[in-house]
């Protein structure tokens, strides 16, 4: 059985994108929920009125109602159902065969109870109509359909046998037909989601390509530059400084020519290592802007936090222990670091405040390198030599 029903699921797609787009259209099916039993519930509030103007027929007003309140509360149910953040399948299938229920027997009550001969053709319709509503498995919804099919069919055994085997044919016929079409459609969706989802993917990991550099799993100067913007504009109301580091690598022209290029890339990927560390651990943004030379952004509320944060990341580079025989500063890879520090919201823009960082950088390198100075809106410029705090 579940060859015959699933065999196409596995048709060039893998099978955690079948689960995930399955899941996601299957959660769709509480909009569904909401939106036609609102209609339901309405539609047989009005018509309840119908039976005893025109009929005094109490008993199909009942029917009528009992069938509106159970479309009302399945609708405020979805409803609130839609307001959760994760939603169990399980209690969509269960919203579902309330839903499913509630049509099967009024339809049947409409097309053999009460009047036959003239409603031949309404429950067939709403059986049909009410299973194309909804994206379910394949299973599901041949479960539904035997069921309304059995249900019809022993109704009319029991109240109509002179004209059972019309009803039978009537009721299997509009199974096959229902089951044909949301098959079909249940395909088409299906796929056309995992074909959405799938190049959805690869937009995005084309795009990462795009951003990210490929040696250091840093973001590049690209992604940087969007995001330094980003950055100027959008500032959570707790967050006062803007905080902007530009570093460099000491002697790394030595260090090239000493050691290779193919050691200097393990370096360049080693200091990329920490700074995807300073990321996870402390929030900030890094990125690779040149050759040897990195940006971090990050906020801050407490402007003598930004010291802390030098000294953990000139700490992590020092114990790294990365050879450098012909730095002239340490035995050791050793960076300098530029930071600018600005108020949330001031007017400088994105090239004024790299250039005040880049200047800060310079200034390291000219007070003997392998430190960080510090300067900023209303700070006065200061210097931090790694190693210390």
């Amino acid at each position: 059985m579940p060859n015959i029903f699933y065999s196409w699921r596995f048709y060039t797609f893998r099978r955690e994108q079948y689960n995930e787009c399955m899941n996601k259209l299957f959660s769709n099916n509480l909009v569904n929920l909401c939106k036609i039993n609102k209609i339901v519930a309405l539609l047989a509030v009005i018509f309840s009125v119908f039976p005893v103007i025109f009929e005094n027929n109490i008993k199909k007003t009942i029917v009528y109602i009992i069938t509106a309140f159970i479309a009302l509360v399945i609708y405020f149910i979805s409803n609130y159902q839609m307001q959760l953040i994760n939603v169990k399948n399980r209690v969509i299938y269960l919203l579902m065969t309330f839903y499913f229920t509630n049509i099967i027997i009024f339809g049947t009550y409409l097309d053999i109870l009460s009047r036959p001969t003239m409603l031949s053709a309404i429950y067939p319709c709403i059986l049909i109509c009410s299973l194309l509503m909804f994206f379910s498995p394949a299973r599901f919804n041949l479960v539904l359909t035997i069921s309304a099919v059995l249900i019809y069919a022993l109704s009319a055994f029991i109240f109509i046998p002179e004209n059972v085997w019309f009803y039978l044919l009537t009721s299997i016929l509009a199974g096959g037909i229902s089951l044909y079409f949301n098959w079909h459609i249940t395909k088409l969706r299906l796929g056309l989601e995992i074909s959405t989802s799938m190049l959805e993917e690869e937009k995005n990991k084309y795009f990462d390509q795009s951003t990210v550099d490929e040696l250091t799993q840093l973001k590049n100067r690209r992604d940087f530059m969007h995001t330094f913007q980003r950055y100027l504009s959008n500032y959570r109301s707790s967050d006062d400084w803007l905080c902007i580091a530009i570093a460099d690598i000491d002697f790394f022209k030595y260090y090239n020519d000493h050691y290779g290029h193919p050691q200097g890339d393990v370096c360049l990927r080693s200091i990329g290592d920490v700074l995807n560390k300073l990321r996870d651990d402390y929030g900030v943004y890094s990125a690779r802007v040149g050759g040897e030379e990195f940006a971090v952004l990050w906020f801050e509320k407490d402007i003598t936090n930004i010291d802390n944060l030098i000294y953990i990341w000139t700490n992590m580079i020092r114990e790294l222990e990365i050879p450098h025989e012909k730095s002239k500063v340490s035995d050791y890879i050793t960076m300098s670091i530029g930071v600018y520090v600005s108020k949330c919201g001031s007017h400088y823009d994105m090239q004024t405040l790299y250039d005040f960082a880049d200047k800060a950088l310079y200034a390291a390198k000219g007070g003997g390198r392998n430190c960080t100075i510090v300067n900023g809106d209303e700070i006065k410029p200061y210097k931090i030599t790694s190693g210390t705090k």
